[in-house]
C-alpha cells in the first residue's frame, strides 16, 4: 500500500492518518501527545515509534487510509511520516530511526549504541537544512504564518531526500558536520572530569555541573531516565528545565507530574540579591525553564541550545541553589507516586495542592 503526504488543512478531504499530532476526524492517530487516541498496542515513547509499531501490525484499523499528515514539522514527526511513506526502508532501518526520533524529541542519545553516531548525523542534517532553507522550530509565527500550514513546505522538501541520507550519511556531510562536531566536542566535556552529575531518582532530577552551557544533545545525553535537569555553570549561572518526557505520554516508564514553578521561583527570589528576578514558564510549555530574567526569551530561543542564549549570574551559591531546588521537589512529590498516562487536568490538580511560596 502506498501513502501520500497531505497538508494538515486537507485532513478531512479524505481518510487520513495523523502523526505526532491530534485531530478530530482522523482515520488513525499515531502520536505520543498526552491524551492522544493512539491505539494501546501502538503506544511508544516517540510518535515515530508508534508508526513503526503500526508497520508491524498492518491489520490496525485506520491504517488502510492512504493520506498522512502532521500539524508541525520536527524530527520525530517527520521520521514518523517518512516511515509510512517508505515502509520497507523504514523497517530495514528501524533501530536507527527509533534512535533518531528519540534524539530529536528528548535530546537523549545512548552513546554505547553502535547506531548513535549515525542518528546524530541524521538529526544534525535535518536541523541544518531546516535552518538553511526554511525557518527554525517554533518560528512560523514570526513569519505571520500558521505552523500547520507553513510546515507542509518542509515536508515536501525533506520527504523525497531523506532516504539518501539514511542510506549514505556521507551524502549529507557538508550540512550535518558543523553541528555534529559541536555536539561531539560538548560530549567530550560532559564525559570529562570538568563535569559531574548528581542524581535524585526519587524526584526525577539530575544536577549537571559543567563549566559552560552546552548543546542539548550533549547536555541531556546522560540524563536518560530523569525528567528534570538543573544545570549549574561556572560563575553561578543556572537553568532548570522540565524535559519533554513529561509533556507527552511516556510509554517506557512511569513519571511524576510536572509541578508549577511559581513557588520555587518565589523561594529563589527571596534569596536573590542581584538586580534580576527568577522567572519560569507554565507547566504546559513543551520544556518549561526556570532561570534568571534578562530580556524575555522567545519560544525559538527557549527551544534552542543553552549555549545559544544568555544565562545570567546569580548571587545564590551553587550549594544553596541545589539544596533549594531539591527541597522544593522533595516536598512537592512527597505524597505522589510515579505512574503512566497523567492527564493535564490531573497534573494541574496536583499542582494546586502545593503551597504558593
Amino acid at each position: 500500500m502506498s501513502y501520500q503526504f497531505v497538508p494538515f488543512q486537507q485532513l478531512r478531504q479524505q481518510p487520513t492518518i495523523v502523526v505526532d499530532s491530534t485531530a478530530n476526524g482522523a482515520a488513525l492517530v499515531l502520536a505520543h501527545w498526552r491524551g492522544a487516541p493512539t491505539p494501546a498496542p501502538l503506544r511508544d515513547d516517540t510518535s515515530a515509534g508508534s508508526v513503526l509499531r503500526a508497520l508491524h501490525a498492518p491489520a490496525t484499523p485506520g491504517l488502510a487510509a492512504r493520506a498522512v499528515t502532521a500539524n508541525h514539522f520536527d524530527v520525530d514527526g517527520f521520521v514518523g511520516v517518512w516511515s509510512l511513506l517508505h515502509p520497507a526502508l523504514a523497517l530495514h532501518h528501524e533501530a536507527l530511526l527509533r534512535l533518531t526520533a528519540l534524539l530529536g524529541d528528548f535530546r537523549e542519545l545512548p552513546w554505547a549504541d553502535p547506531l548513535a553516531e549515525q542518528a546524530l548525523q541524521l538529526v544534525c542534517w535535518l536541523n541544518a537544512k531546516e535552518k538553511e532553507l526554511f525557518y527554525p522550530p517554533f518560528g512560523a509565527p514570526v513569519l505571520r504564518r500558521r505552523e500547520d500550514e507553513a510546515s507542509a513546505e518542509k515536508f515536501d522538501w525533506f520527504l523525497p531526500r531523506f532516504a539518501d541520507v539514511v542510506r549514505r550519511p556521507e551524502s549529507g556531510k557538508a550540512a550535518w558536520e558543523p553541528e555534529y562536531a559541536r555536539v561531539r566536542q560538548a560530549t567530550a566535556v560532559m564525559r570529562s572530569p570538568a563535569t559531574t552529575l548528581t542524581r535524585y531518582p526519587e524526584i526525577g532530577l539530575v544536577v549537571v555541573r559543567t563549566p559552560e552551557p552546552l548543546p542539548y544533545y550533549a547536555l541531556f545525553g546522560p540524563t536518560t531516565g530523569s525528567d528534570i535537569v538543573l544545570s549549574i555553570y561556572d560563575g553561578q549561572r543556572y537553568e532548570l528545565e522540565y524535559k519533554y518526557t513529561t509533556w507527552i505520554d511516556l510509554e517506557s516508564r512511569p513519571t511524576l507530574p510536572r509541578l508549577p514553578l511559581n513557588a520555587l521561583a518565589a523561594r529563589l527570589n527571596a534569596q536573590e540579591h542581584s538586580p534580576r528576578r527568577w522567572t519560569f514558564d507554565g507547566i504546559t510549555d513543551t520544556g518549561p525553564l526556570l532561570r534568571l530574567e534578562g530580556k524575555r526569551l522567545t519560544k525559538p530561543q527557549r527551544y534552542a541550545d543553552p549555549d545559544q542564549r544568555p544565562i545570567h549570574a546569580s548571587s545564590i551559591s551553587p550549594e544553596v541553589l541545589e539544596q533549594t531546588v531539591v527541597q522544593f521537589f522533595e516536598q512537592g512529590y512527597a505524597a505522589m507516586q510515579p505512574r503512566r498516562y497523567w492527564t493535564w487536568p490531573e497534573i494541574k490538580a496536583a499542582g494546586q495542592l502545593l503551597p504558593t511560596r
